[in-house]
Formats: structure tokens, sequence, C-alpha cells
């Protein structure tokens, strides 16, 4: 199944809409958030993942709803083909973090679950990764609210 595209980004009005302060707002989130993608993973890197490997994790016990998860939803969660998505999943299976249990409603189809090595792992990245939000939380609460309410500037 492939990665359904984007659709090309449509630019409302004229670059003279933008001030100053937008640009320096928008660039501050972009220097936070690489921060943040560099934390986390360096933190991957740690705990002997790598860093999609440890978005796989996330994206799996992190489901909406409590729903299982298959290799296509996971691919799907990810933004990436599921070829790759079934690479992926074969090293964390590898590794011991997955396992993948047949759907007993669907016999077809696998199931996602992480072991308990997965479940442990992922719980200390995840912990560490939260205590890092928190941290930057000062800084980014109160640039998200400036970049969501343009009738304030």
């Amino acid at each position: 199944m492939p990665v359904p595209t984007r659709p090309k980004t449509q630019i409302p009005g004229s670059c003279a809409e933008l001030s100053i302060s937008d640009y320096r707002l928008l660039a501050q989130f972009r220097y936070l958030l690489g921060r943040f993608l560099a934390f986390s993973a360096q933190a991957a890197h740690g705990a002997g993942l790598a860093p999609r490997q440890h978005q796989a994790l996330l994206a799996i016990k992190g489901y909406p709803e409590g729903e299982p998860v298959t290799v296509g939803d996971l691919a799907q969660r990810l933004g990436i083909r599921h070829h790759s998505a079934v690479g992926l999943v074969d090293r964390l299976v590898q590794s011991g973090y997955l396992v993948r249990r047949t759907d007993l409603k669907d016999r077809r189809r696998a199931i996602l679950c992480l072991t308990s090595a997965g479940e442990k792992a992922l719980a200390a990245l995840s912990a560490a990764h939260r205590e890092e939000l928190r941290r930057i939380a000062p800084v980014l609460g109160p640039l998200l609210r400036e970049l969501g309410s343009p009738d304030q500037r």
C-alpha cells in the first residue's frame, strides 16, 4: 500500500502578511523542535535503539483506543512504506522488543505486541522524553499559544 502523498501546500496571501515577530516565532519553534528531536535520537541510541525503532514502539503502545496494530497501521503512523515497516518490525522482533501474533478475528492479519523488553525500553525512554518536554514547556507553551493566536499580535 503506497504512502499517500501530501497535497502541495497552498500559501495564502503574500509574504507581506508576516511580521518579523512571525519569523522569530517560527524560527524559535523550529529550533526547539530540532533540539527535542536531537535529544530524542540521542536517548534512543543510548537505550540501544535506532530513533525509528523507538518511534515504532511508541506508535504501537500509544495507538488510539488501544486498538490492535498491524504492520500497515504502523507504516501509516510513521509515514513510511509498508515494506519499510516490515523491515523495521523484523528488526524489532529479532531484537526481542516485539512479537507478531495472529489476529483472532482475522487470521490473515498479524498484530504487533511489545514484549516485556520492549515495554521496559519504551517506559524508560518515555519517562526521559516526558521530562525533557516538561523542561522546555515554559518556553514552548507560550510560543505555541502565540502562534495559535494571530489576533494577539
